[in-house]
């Protein structure tokens, strides 16, 4: 293990917050576009994206803490960015540009109130972290002091 190792783990959940950040603002931003992309000849309203993270090591709480000493790898990694299957809301709306033949228009399947949970546990998350870095940096600097 190496000494860097807290810095790493640190680092590597401040990276995945900060996307996990961005995606949100993103989904937060688009909540109202209902010409996103354009599939099969016609548009589709902007679709929910999620960050999907994962432990860096693929392993079991027990095997990691039994063998903390020999491993290097510590943190998360994000696996992937993907999109939420939850249908569109329907509006009944006839003077919308995008409205249907019955009135009826698409809109994201963005929920606002779960986007703002959403950005307050990743800012939550990314503060943990920054407080984790600095408590480890303290140490490390405490450590080179003994050596002198």
């Amino acid at each position: 293990m190496s000494i860097f190792s807290g810095l790493n783990a640190s680092a590597s959940a401040l990276t995945a917050n900060r996307l996990r950040m961005d995606v949100t603002a993103s989904n937060i931003a688009n909540a109202n576009t209902t010409r996103a992309q354009y599939v099969n000849g016609e548009w589709q309203p902007y679709r929910r994206k999620m960050v999907n993270i994962a432990p860096d090591s693929e392993k079991q709480f027990s095997t990691v803490f039994q063998k903390a000493l020999n491993t290097n790898s510590t943190g998360v990694k994000v696996t992937g960015i993907e999109e939420d299957s939850e249908p569109f809301k329907l509006v009944y709306d006839p003077s919308h540009p995008d409205a249907n033949d019955q009135g009826y228009v698409q809109l994201p399947n963005v929920d606002p109130l779960k986007e703002m949970t959403d950005l307050m546990s990743a800012s939550r998350s990314y503060e943990a972290n920054v407080t984790a870095l600095n408590a480890t940096k303290g140490m490390l600097v405490k450590a080179l002091e003994i050596g002198k």
